[in-house]
């Protein structure tokens, strides 16, 4: 596509609403944006899905519901006429203040559903359901269990789904429980609704089609912007930790870039992603120090999933706020769309979880044709007689470069294969049977399993395997015509209000200080009277752990360091390692990397060649071998599982595998043999690995379906066995 036009020479602005049209002009738009323009059409229409793949900030959510506005406008009536599913509540409240005005001028009604939405609101749109509804997965799984009976009436309008930051569905619990509701809905009423997927531009777009409508993907009306030119200011800073003789020498390059962040972002709104939860603390608590020891108001403020939402909410009102300068220290929270007004600059503390990450949060910058600022910073420790051959080659940072520079060659990870999702399937059962009071086995297989649902991939074998099993552990029961009904187990779970989510919400503390929630952490963290811990950017002493009631009173103190509270990261595509092999193997130093980079770079590159890593895959470290087959997780982790599967004792270890107590040549045959094939039987190994129930009901899960939802999610056999071939040829 060509770059923007102007809304009065776009070429398709004419077909809009006229209200909608006014509306535009009075944003005072001088432009529509070529995704904008060519959804006009598509959405229109009608008779199609979409698929509009553009930037954070780019004009989706305007690029869909111009159009679909423009359609209800002359076409009102009783019932739900358009379904807008977004990934946090936060998100909703936000699209729901940007569309109300738009809404308002077309005189269509706007309605929010979610757990801090009163129910006198939810009431009124029971009663009288009309307009356009934004609702998250979990509240729209609780209007299936509660008001099963109720769907057909609420939604027997509908002509528009819109699925919002589809890409943070994608292979996901929540993508597989969404798209089960979004088929469930369509069998309810009886029709196919288009509809409008809103993502963030994916490697590769088809892919993600596949998971707007799985049965008709080739079917789906891709847009994707064409939209560059941006200006972009990076730069990759390093800081080197000498090796910590005193509690002082510890840490001090994470306090030099504390420095860095306080002098180059206060007086500015940005965002600083600092990837866990517990990095956030300990950087959100450091530049608040550095405010009070300089006696000036705090501009910075921590922003993650275990705090309160309260306290969330007043973060993104200050980000919003022109006049109060703010720096929110962050987590995947401020990744999504929420808006939250123009962001100066953006950081990066260590490496992106993936290029995809990377590009979503660089997206936050740059806002009102300003240019986008990316400061990535990484620390280390200098190296020493003592430091380990992976340590040597700073595999954090060079994987830091390999990221910046493959989202420099717009490149990022596509969508992973779907997973069986068994254990969402198991949820998508339960509620199917709570929405009609009951099911035939064969209509559940049909409405859950069948064609265009995230389930079509699960046999009627299998099917059969999961409903004995959920019959012998007493989640199901079945009535003497066959019917299946809840058990005595199934009954309590589909009534208590955590079934609504996929994904496994675990017992948490509450964190209380003056009678305020200030948020929760996970209840195995070891908490006692005492303790010195940092939590919202402040520093606290606990006071009182009351266990009864899991609340955990804190008052004000000095010192302190931050919990761990669950924080895991992605899993490493094959292309970022074939990047950092790559940068290892060169010369060349990216304009963007600082001195201390570049110095770090080069002694990488000089260990690398010296272990002779370009022309041997493994070697010795110690009395274990080292593989390094510079290849994606899901690769690396069923080698690891090959080799454990022959009696050899192997793990992986960052970007390579540790062969424990296994000599060189030992190794090298291991590796081909797995090489001379054939592919291991992945059932089979999959059988040998403990700890395959991950997922929410996966212990309801017969061991052999534990199995094949394992092997569908973590293993590649033939990707291993190639990997292998390559690494012997």
């Amino acid at each position: 596509m060509n770059s923007p036009a102007s809304a009065s020479e776009a070429v398709n602005f004419g077909l809009l609403h006229p209200k909608a049209q006014r509306w535009v002009w009075q944003q005072g738009w001088s432009e529509l944006r070529d995704v904008q323009d060519a959804a006009i059409p598509a959405i229109l229409g009608g008779n199609t899905d979409v698929l509009i793949g553009a930037a954070t900030a780019a004009g989706k959510t305007e690029a869909a519901f111009l159009p679909i506005c423009s359609k209800l406008a002359d076409h009102r009536g009783p019932g739900i006429q358009a379904l807008y599913v977004g990934p946090l509540k936060a998100l909703i409240n936000d699209q729901f203040r940007r569309t109300e005005e738009l809404c308002e001028a077309l005189e269509i009604r706007t309605h929010r559903w979610h757990g801090d939405v009163a129910g006198t609101r939810k009431q009124a749109l029971l009663r009288d359901p009309s307009g356009i509804l934004l609702i998250t997965p979990e509240s729209l799984e609780a209007m299936f269990v509660l008001r099963g009976t109720q769907i057909p009436r609420l939604f027997e309008a509908l002509q528009y789904v819109v699925v919002d930051e589809l890409h943070s569905f994608l292979g996901t619990e929540r993508g597989a429980q969404l798209l089960s509701q979004l088929h469930r809905l369509e069998i309810a009423i009886r029709r196919r609704v288009p509809r409008v997927g809103l993502s963030a531009t994916l490697g590769d777009m088809s892919l993600a089609a596949d998971q707007l409508r799985p049965d008709h993907s080739d079917r789906v009306t891709i847009l994707e912007s064409a939209a560059t030119g941006q200006e972009l200011r990076l730069q990759l800073r390093s800081y080197v930790d000498k090796r910590p003789d005193t509690d002082e020498d510890a840490g001090m390059a994470v306090r030099r870039i504390a420095d860095h962040l306080f002098a180059n972002l206060r007086g500015r709104t940005n965002l600083v992603f600092a990837n866990a939860r517990s990095r956030v603390e300990l950087y959100a608590a450091e530049l608040a120090d550095r405010s009070s020891a300089a006696g000036i108001p705090n501009e910075f403020h921590a922003h993650h999933g275990n705090l309160a939402k309260e306290l969330r909410e007043d973060v993104e009102a200050m980000l919003k706020d022109p006049t109060k300068p703010t720096t929110a220290v962050c987590t995947t929270t401020l990744e999504m769309g929420i808006d939250i007004g123009a962001i100066a600059q953006v950081a990066q503390i260590g490496p992106p979880p993936s290029v995809a990450s990377l590009r979503q949060r660089l997206g936050r910058s740059g806002r009102r044709d300003q240019p986008a600022v990316l400061r990535v910073y990484y620390a280390t420790v200098a190296i020493d007689a003592e430091t380990s051959l992976l340590d040597r080659l700073q595999l954090p940072l060079v994987q830091t470069i390999a990221s910046i520079d493959l989202l420099l060659e717009r490149w990022c990870e596509p969508p992973e294969p779907s997973r069986l999702h068994l254990s969402t399937l198991i949820q998508q059962l339960l509620s199917l049977i709570a929405q009609h009071g009951g099911a035939k086995p064969a209509e559940a297989y049909r409405v859950l399993c069948g064609r265009g649902s995230p389930f079509s991939a699960v046999t009627t074998a299998q099917f059969a395997d999961l409903l004995r099993t959920l019959g012998a552990k007493d989640v199901l029961t079945q009535a003497g015509d066959d019917t299946l009904l809840l058990g005595g187990r199934g009954e309590p779970t589909v009534n208590h209000y955590t079934f609504y989510a996929a994904f496994q919400t675990p017992e948490e503390y509450r964190l209380v200080h003056g009678g305020r929630q200030l948020g929760t952490m996970p209840i195995d963290f070891p908490l006692y009277e005492g303790l010195l811990l940092v939590f919202a950017g402040q520093r606290w002493r606990v006071v009182s752990v009351h266990e009864e009631d899991k609340v955990v009173q804190l008052t004000p103190a000095p010192g302190g360091k931050p919990p761990n509270l669950g924080d895991s990261g992605g899993l490493v595509h094959s292309e970022v390692r074939a990047k950092m092999r790559t940068l290892l193997e060169g010369d060349h130093a990216p304009a963007y990397l600082d001195q201390q980079s570049r110095t770090l770079l080069e002694q990488a590159r000089r260990d690398y060649a010296t272990l002779e890593l370009d022309s041997r895959p493994a070697i010795t470290d110690g009395s274990d071998t080292l593989l390094f087959p510079w290849t994606g997780d899901r690769q690396l982790h069923t080698l690891a599982a090959i080799f454990n599967a022959s009696r050899l004792e192997a793990a992986v270890d960052g970007a390579a595998i540790r062969l424990v107590g296994t000599p060189r040549e030992a190794a090298l045959t291991a590796l081909a043999k797995v090489a001379k094939g054939p592919a291991p039987d992945v059932h089979e190994l999959a059988r040998k690995i403990e700890s395959k129930a991950t997922e929410k009901f996966d212990r309801w899960l017969s061991e052999e379906l534990l199995c094949d939802q394992f092997e569908s999610a973590v293993l590649d056999c033939p990707g291993a066995v190639q990997t292998a071939r390559l690494l012997t040829s």
